[in-house]
């Protein structure tokens, strides 16, 4: 490359550069529905959501991180920080001590109030729907001055669920399943992101898209739908349950838990989605990763 052409490409990464990085002070609307102004980039984060933890990180700014909630052990270096609880039991006193200069919450819980009374900076970032991941990654991204980090992250994550969105359209039979995320019981709607991963998987749910992303499931409704498969919970468990022993699935030994480290990816709507849904279609259709 001649000096000419090598000036001219480092002059246009340096203007793309300048392009993508985000403007402060930068305001913007939340999951909580509020105005929230962002005066500079943050250096000081506290993360109280897991997913949330995984995607800052993969945004190549876990250094900034200087707290995170009980349940964030991803990647292993986080485990490392000062822990200030969950969204349901936050310990506000530890949060402030840490002096950050950002708090990324939920809109669950009730940390909002509080510590932007203690004149903390405080963002809900909360992806539910597939779509969400995609573009609260995005949101990640401007909030710390890593739009074209983030924009990398989302591209690489759709090809990896492409990926494997190839093989299950391969796939001869897909079942009608039943996916429990409590034994309450909880499943998954379609239109949740845990549901778009379960219909690509190459799995047919059967919980409509009228009750709801995460609902409460009667178990009478699991009966009457007999699902052909069952997923979240073991033999045993449904085994005990009034009437589960007439469903196709228990019928067929089509009931399988699934492992925890996999569990917990499914659970995170965040830069491993991809890696979960390569591992819940193999539990699916183990026939096609041979």
């Amino acid at each position: 490359m001649n000096p000419l052409t090598l000036t001219l490409v480092l002059s246009s990464l340096a203007l793309a550069s300048q392009a993508a990085a985000t403007r402060y002070p930068l305001s913007l609307t939340d999951d909580l529905g509020r105005k929230v102004t962002i005066t500079a980039e943050p250096k000081r984060i506290v993360s109280v959501l897991p997913s949330t933890t995984e995607t800052l990180c993969a945004l190549g700014v876990c250094s900034r991180l200087v707290g995170v909630d009980t349940y964030s052990d991803f990647p292993q270096q986080v485990t490392r920080l000062p822990k200030v609880g969950g969204l349901y039991d936050p310990n506000i006193e530890a949060i402030v001590a840490l002096k950050p200069d950002l708090v990324v919450v939920s809109k669950y819980g009730k940390l909002a109030e509080p510590l932007t009374q203690a004149g903390i900076t405080v963002v809900a970032v909360n992806p539910e729907t597939y779509e969400e991941v995609f573009s609260k990654t995005l949101t990640l991204g401007r909030i710390v001055n890593r739009e074209a980090a983030a924009k990398a992250l989302v591209t690489q994550l759709r090809r990896d669920i492409a990926r494997v969105e190839i093989l299950t359209k391969n796939a001869v039979r897909k079942p009608t399943t039943y996916l429990e995320i409590d034994p309450t019981p909880y499943s998954v709607g379609p239109n949740s992101f845990m549901g778009v991963l379960l219909t690509k998987a190459g799995a047919r749910n059967i919980i409509p898209a009228s009750m709801g992303d995460f609902p409460k499931v009667d178990p009478e409704f699991i009966v009457k739908q007999n699902p052909q498969l069952i997923l979240g919970t073991d033999l045993a468990t449904v085994g005990k349950r009034p009437g589960w022993n007439t469903i196709a699935a228990v019928k067929s030994n089509r009931v399988m838990p699934i492992p925890q480290a996999l569990n917990t990816m499914l659970g995170r709507p965040g830069p491993r989605l991809g890696e979960a849904l390569r591992g819940l279609a193999k539990l699916i259709h183990p026939e096609l990763f041979k």
